[in-house]
């Protein structure tokens, strides 16, 4: 754990509050040298095989982050989510598809969880994680409630109600596309028509309000 902590020290140093300025800093650097740059002139611009390995470490131990990420923040949550006498019937802690129906199921409710920051940007694989577990979501025959926690409602909210072309999110995931096309066909050009008559189907909730930590 002190080795982990070590590099992440380096790393933080060396980034110096903006990797982007420091890489451009180097550059402009090293921009006019005549000659391979030495090891003391690299070790002046912050760089050292120490560095290098700091990295390659952090990167080995960071591998399973969103599958830990994912498994910590469903269990965090669970006491502010849960209401009294409330059973948990399955949980699907583990990050991506495992084959389970939901992340979390229980004799009331039914629950997706992502743990994205989205930016606001053309986030297409962010989009389209989210469509498939809304799409899952609203289409499960139960009369338990529906449940999709994201950090923050604004910017899923937005994709939701957009114009994204369908064919574009099915393609991209087999299980998805297949069964959306079975029961809809190619009737649906964009998001929002899928959406809007289903808005009030899945409750679309702030994990954040369990886990300000998220924010």
């Amino acid at each position: 754990m002190n080795a982990l902590f070590q590099a992440s020290e380096m790393i933080q140093s060396f980034r110096a509050g903006s990797l982007r300025a420091t890489i451009a800093a180097i550059e402009k650097e090293l921009s006019s040298a005549t000659a391979e740059p030495s090891s003391q002139k690299l070790a002046t611009l912050g760089t050292s095989f120490e560095l290098l390995a700091a990295a390659i470490l952090i990167k080995k131990n960071s591998s399973q982050i969103d599958e830990i990420i994912h498994a910590v923040g469903i269990l965090l949550a669970l006491p502010g989510i849960l209401e009294k006498g409330e059973i948990i019937e399955s949980l699907s802690l583990a990050a991506g598809n495992t084959g389970k129906g939901f992340d979390l199921e229980t004799n009331l409710r039914i629950a997706e969880f992502t743990f994205i920051h989205w930016q606001g940007g053309p986030e297409v694989i962010r989009q389209n994680k989210i469509f498939k577990d809304f799409y899952f979501l609203a289409e499960a025959s139960t009369s338990k409630q529906k449940e999709l926690y994201t950090i923050g409602t604004a910017h899923p909210k937005k994709f939701f109600n957009s114009r994204r072309a369908l064919p574009a999110i099915l393609d991209g995931n087999r299980k998805l596309g297949e069964a959306f096309r079975a029961k809809y066909g190619d009737s649906l050009k964009y998001v929002r028509e899928y959406y809007a008559p289903r808005e009030n189907l899945v409750a679309i909730r702030d994990i954040t309000e369990h886990i300000p930590l998220l924010q």
